[in-house]
């Protein structure tokens, strides 16, 4: 196993973390600061009101996501296996 197939494999894998993960941490910053600016404009400063609704939009934006989380990961692990199966004869 070279350096240059390290390297090869674990970009391709970053690149499949941020792909997948960039979706999630993109809607929960979007309802942060959505959160932010009505708490600000109305002086509300509950705890509760941000963490519950970032919470329940995470959860239901995984839930919606899933088939494409899956499908990467899978295609990742597949190209992964493949490759060590390649690399071990």
């Amino acid at each position: 196993m070279t350096i240059d197939l390290v390297v090869e494999l674990l970009t391709e894998v970053f690149y499949t973390v941020m792909i997948v993960l960039l979706p999630v941490l993109g809607i929960s910053l979007v309802v942060g600061i959505l959160l932010s600016i009505f708490q600000a404009a109305t002086s509300i400063q509950e705890m509760t009101l941000t963490f519950v609704p970032k919470i329940v939009i995470t959860a239901l934006t995984i839930i919606l996501l899933l088939p494409f989380i899956a499908d990467k990961v899978i295609t990742m692990s597949i190209k992964i296996f493949t490759m060590f199966e390649t690399v071990v004869k």
